[in-house]
């Protein structure tokens, strides 16, 4: 009787809605977060934060067999770089394959770009089953790769009310800032933006307008 009530138990909480907390306690989850564009000169003043919240950054945080013993330091540092981030962007492609969610390369830095539908459900404006276990993948990658930044971007298609569209924008992007520091990431790696219509990915008209509502997270190593 007690294995048919474990089982049963195991059945519902696999099936159960992720519900993001109220939006008034967000502002905890998201301590150490940076709600600005992830810039160059972002990241260098970001720095003495991520450090203060125990974040390391890529060159405290590698493996060190992977270190060279010969060459330029700034070289090598960079060689290591690409081949942290070309790790991470190939587990995150091989995880990924959903549909509405891809995974590209951006220099050093690696983009997930999440269609709005393939994360968020749509009768009730928060994170969908199927979003969940996306976000979850991502999380359970990211904290293995650690030492990066992320830069979480909501955009909506185009709209007539611009404050309306950065405040949707913005919704999405601090709801899935939510879901990863829920899922022990640390807020302090997060920059956090609401772009609005900024940046169309596609055509404003039918599948198009779908394809524009979106999340990225780009990931940037951690220096």
């Amino acid at each position: 009787m007690k294995l048919k009530s474990l089982l049963l138990l195991f059945v519902l909480s696999g099936c159960m809605q992720y519900v993001s907390p109220a939006h008034e306690t967000w502002d905890s989850y998201l301590s150490g977060a940076s709600f600005m564009d992830m810039t160059e000169t972002s990241k260098i003043a970001k720095r003495p934060v991520y450090l203060g919240h125990g974040g390391k950054l890529l060159n405290t945080n590698i493996d060190k067999s992977a270190i060279l013993d010969y060459g330029d330091k700034a070289t090598n540092d960079n060689l290591i770089g690409r081949e942290y981030m070309a790790k991470l962007e190939y587990e995150l492609y091989d995880s990924l394959r959903t549909a509405g969610v891809s995974v590209e390369r951006a220099g050093t830095d690696v983009v997930v770009i999440l269609v709005r539908d393939a994360i968020i459900a749509r009768d009730k404006g928060d994170i969908s089953p199927n979003g969940a276990d996306t976000l979850g993948t991502v999380a359970r990658i990211l904290r293995k790769y650690n030492s990066t930044y992320l830069e979480i971007a909501g955009y909506t298609d185009s709209m007539r009310d611009a404050t309306a569209a950065r405040r949707m924008s913005l919704d999405m992007a601090e709801r899935v800032g939510v879901f990863l520091a829920r899922k022990e990431i640390n807020p302090a790696r997060m920059f956090i933006v609401g772009r609005g219509a900024a940046r169309p990915i596609a055509a404003q008209d039918g599948v198009g307008r779908l394809t524009n509502r979106r999340v990225e997270i780009r990931i940037a190593p951690a220096r």
